[in-house]
């Protein structure tokens, strides 16, 4: 029997470990921030900043797909400057402009990341949406 994770087939336990990590970093990277859902592979952060279209601003979010685990990181878009430092190899996970995705566990790449998320907090902070 094959497990399910937001509604798609998930057939090893890779995703699940790197879903776990992930989501610990990003609670930890903000945890003053309001965890709008969080539940078996899926994991959604906001500020309490409302925005011009009476959203909250999204900080992040930790998601199982069907081919990989997506870390995703708001800041880095709305403050590009942000990913200037980062390693070729990291930058190589990003997909679009604010999303990391993983099929493997990398832990240098995970402290990375990591180090990457406390910088955004700091970022938002700094402009004032936390």
């Amino acid at each position: 029997m094959t497990n399910l994770v937001n509604g798609m087939p998930v057939h090893n336990n890779e995703f699940q470990q790197i879903y776990k990590r992930l989501r610990l970093m990003m609670l930890e990277s903000a945890a003053a921030l309001e965890v709008v859902k969080d539940e078996p592979g899926s994991l959604q952060i906001y500020t309490s900043h409302i925005m011009k279209n009476k959203q909250a601003l999204y900080f992040g979010g930790v998601v199982i797909n069907k081919n990989y685990v997506s870390y995703h990181l708001m800041p880095v878009y709305v403050t590009p400057e942000l990913l200037n430092q980062i390693s070729p190899e990291l930058k190589r996970r990003m997909q679009g402009k604010s999303c990391f995705n993983f099929k493997v566990a990398d832990t240098s790449l995970f402290t990375e990341l990591d180090h990457l998320t406390h910088q955004c907090f700091e970022s938002y902070r700094l402009q004032g949406y936390i």
